[in-house]
């Protein structure tokens, strides 16, 4: 149990750290200093890496603590707490609400995020369309691009 209980509590921190990682990426993204996005991005990715490594760890001590309980391999954390003694039982489901919590607060923050990239495309897609013309302007129910008319535009090319 304090092995499977010692990997639950790093797995917490990294989630922590993920939750961390992605709120800087969010206001890389808020601020328009999309220069540093990228090492943001790879940032999350590690850690995201990190957290998988931790999984199978805790996958083979969870499969452990289940055997030693008499339980199937295959085991959840509640289940595993409603049949550990005292303090593992409570410790346990502790870990499990804290991984519920926070794996509500990543969801959002990644929701978050995708919203504001899906705004900053926007924008720069509308922005370039305004200098280099016509493009597509939406789609017709059968999939078909619809174009607008060429326009002329202006642009100065000494800058």
């Amino acid at each position: 149990m304090e092995k499977l209980s010692l990997i639950l509590w790093r797995e917490r921190e990294l989630m922590e750290l993920l939750s961390y990682k992605l709120e800087v990426e969010r206001l890389v993204l808020a601020s328009g200093r999309t220069r540093w996005l990228i090492n943001a991005t790879r940032e999350i990715e590690d850690v995201l890496a990190t957290i998988r490594e931790t999984e199978v760890l805790r996958a083979v001590a969870a499969d452990e603590a289940a055997a030693d309980l008499g339980l199937s391999a295959d085991s959840s954390l509640a289940t595993l707490a409603a049949a550990a003694p005292d303090p593992w039982g409570s410790l346990l489901l502790e870990h499990r609400d804290a991984f519920v919590a926070a794996a509500r607060e990543i969801a959002q923050l990644s929701e978050d995020n995708h919203e504001l990239l899906t705004a900053g495309f926007r924008s720069a897609r509308a922005t370039l369309l305004g200098i280099v013309g016509a493009g597509p302007e939406g789609y017709t129910q059968d999939g078909a691009a619809v174009v607008g008319a060429p326009r002329t535009g202006l642009v100065d090319r000494t800058l």
